[in-house]
């Protein structure tokens, strides 16, 4: 079955937040193409990986062609760190989700580095519809709970964050996907992501560039800048949270350590 894009908006030509989330959520259209086709298992997650990257690819050249591009199911040509453009793109955040129909915890994300920052992402939730972006962020509402609530993984949820619940008097709550977990803060599902133990700049940089954008905190997990476009592109921990709860819980990890992933 083939997959015809359809044409940007006018804007895209020369705003990169109406391109990212274009590019997102075409991407997402062919994912639920792809998950539509029958396919299960590995050989579902394979094609979904391989078609997201493909059309983002085709995308970025056709409309960004000058830009340099990290993809996590790309080759890393370290020519994008001599680079003033660099999309950082996820085509499927979440692949075992995905594979898991009819679940909606799965995500496309795609950033733009420029100039040493995060200038624009969007982070698609295709099974949801939605796709939020930095050049309408989402507005975050007042938390409705009256505990806080930490987005965690599903299967591996780090130790220290139970911990850390205890401290703050939080709930858990699990689900795929590091940019659902991220932009879960943004939607009052959860008030904070706290994630230790194995991610790289794929991974975070479009929901951050959104979460940012939405007014939320995010830093590594000692407090210090999260960073993109290195040489090393491994980035393995990250909070995101309400600006109210950032403090305590830059401090408790500080003071405590992390001891697994999640």
């Amino acid at each position: 079955m083939t997959f015809e894009p359809g044409t940007p908006p006018a804007a895209a030509a020369t705003d990169d937040h109406v391109l990212a989330t274009w590019l997102a959520t075409t991407a997402g259209e062919r994912l639920l193409q792809v998950r539509g086709e029958g396919l299960e298992g590995r050989e579902l997650k394979d094609a979904g990986d391989r078609a997201a990257h493909e059309l983002l690819m085709q995308l970025l050249a056709e409309h960004r062609p000058g830009d340099s591009v990290l993809s996590e199911e790309g080759k890393d040509d370290k020519a994008r760190l001599s680079s003033e453009r660099v999309w950082i793109v996820d085509p499927l955040d979440g692949t075992r989700e995905f594979s898991e129909v009819p679940r909606d915890d799965w995500a496309v994300h795609v950033a733009l580095w420029q100039d040493g920052d995060l200038v624009a992402g969007a982070v698609a939730q295709p099974a949801l519809g939605e796709t939020f972006n930095t050049g309408t962020p989402p507005v975050v509402p007042p938390s409705t709970a009256e505990r806080p609530r930490i987005a965690v993984s599903r299967s591996r949820p780090p130790e220290f964050v139970h911990a850390l619940a205890k401290e703050i008097d939080a709930e858990l709550v699990p689900m795929g996907s590091a940019g659902v977990k991220v932009i879960s803060v943004a939607r009052d599902l959860t008030d904070a992501y706290v994630h230790a133990g194995g991610q790289y700049e794929w991974d975070s940089a479009a929901p951050v560039a959104v979460a940012r954008a939405a007014g939320l905190f995010t830093s590594r997990i000692d407090g210090s800048p999260l960073e993109y476009n290195q040489d090393d592109v491994y980035l393995p921990d990250l909070i995101v949270c309400r600006p109210e709860l950032a403090e305590r819980i830059v401090a408790f990890v500080k003071e405590h350590g992390v001891t697994s992933a999640g």
